[in-house]
């Protein structure tokens, strides 16, 4: 029994890599197209884009490893199906319950690698193509631009027109509230140069607001002690989906404790594991395909297993970006899909059982 649950876990491997060769490249490729109307901008070059997508690989693997997993399951077992080895298997005293406990280990398995990948490679190749494409398509380097980045505690709201990738901030006006909630001071800067501990404000203009007069005085350099930290500042500048869950739940909590809206970061945690319970739901999906008829061979389960995917795919993103523009429960919108899918994986299961 050992042997034939290792043999079987052993073509479940294979398929999925398999998958793995067939549908990243095919992801990558569309990323590239994007990436190719870019060149000639600035710096940038063709062998900029390729190092960009270069860049995005372990992304595109975490958000294709749902399609991957149950390709992957289909493809493998369909395979032992279509050769009568499940029948075999069958009648060597396998259940169906038993010859499924192999693919959902190795989507345990793959669960755990993706969680890896989350948290220490993702975010970190994804934050430096952002950072590259930046530098190189503007030989300003300016990143966040346009963007208006707003940040705030319980006495200061900061606005940063632009960040630079070399710790500079271009544009910085700061607003102190007193205690009364009464504007007391607004300071403009053209820019500052951000160090660990302060901000030093460069061209700086300071306005002072007391009960019968506005006074002005401006300086060369001064220095502010910020309410951002390193990792908040670097953090402003990058897109949710960019970090890592350890980072999400940190700026998240950040936010909230300076009472400003944390929607997209609690989206991005919350959908980070949906995705991952979305790996387990297709693997139990993709069982009843295999115990069920084989007529229609290898190939017509593959197709109908991939035309299931996208389209679960598409109203997972279509409820994911309801939920977030209608203001929804993230929880709910984000790990709904997967558990609506494991619901409907398991009245087949039983079917089959």
């Amino acid at each position: 029994m050992k042997t034939a649950y290792s043999y079987i876990a052993k073509q479940v491997i294979i398929g999925m890599v398999i998958a793995t060769f067939v549908l990243l490249p095919l992801f990558s490729f569309f990323d590239l197209l994007d990436q190719l109307d870019d060149v000639g901008k600035g710096t940038y070059r063709t062998a900029d884009a390729f190092l960009y997508v270069a860049f995005l690989l372990p992304r595109r693997f975490i958000q294709i490893a749902p399609f991957i997993a149950l390709l992957g399951t289909v493809g493998a077992l369909g395979k032992l199906a279509v050769n009568s080895e499940l029948v075999a298997l069958r009648i060597a005293g396998l259940s169906p319950l038993k010859i499924s406990l192999a693919p959902v280990s190795i989507g345990l398995l793959l669960l755990v690698l993706i969680t890896i990948l989350e948290q220490f490679v993702a975010p970190q190749l994804h934050q430096r193509a952002i950072s590259h494409r930046s530098i190189a398509l503007d030989k300003s380097a300016e990143l966040g631009k346009g963007l208006g980045i707003w940040a705030r505690d319980e006495q200061h709201i900061l606005r940063i027109g632009e960040m630079l990738p070399t710790q500079q901030a271009i544009d910085i006006e700061i607003m102190y509230f007193d205690h009364n909630g009464y504007l007391s001071t607004h300071t403009y800067a053209e820019f500052a140069t951000i160090f660990e501990d302060y901000w030093e404000l460069n061209e700086v203009t300071v306005r002072t607001f007391s009960a019968n007069k506005i006074s002005s005085t401006q300086a060369s350099s001064v220095a502010w002690q910020s309410f951002l930290n390193a990792d908040d500042i670097g953090t402003l500048t990058k897109p949710p989906e960019s970090l890592s869950p350890a980072e999400l739940m940190r700026h998240a909590a950040f936010l909230q404790s300076t009472g400003q809206k944390a929607n997209a970061y609690i989206m991005a945690i919350w959908r980070k594991i949906g995705g991952g319970i979305m790996i387990i739901a297709m693997i139990l999906l993709a069982i009843p395909f295999i115990f069920g008829s084989i007529r229609e061979g290898l190939g017509g389960k593959l197709i109908l297993a991939a035309v299931i995917g996208v389209s679960v795919y598409l109203l997972d993103q279509i409820i994911a970006n309801a939920g977030l523009l209608l203001h929804m429960n993230p929880v709910l919108t984000s790990i709904l899909p997967s558990f609506a899918l494991i619901s409907v994986a398991i009245y087949f299961l039983k079917r089959v059982y």
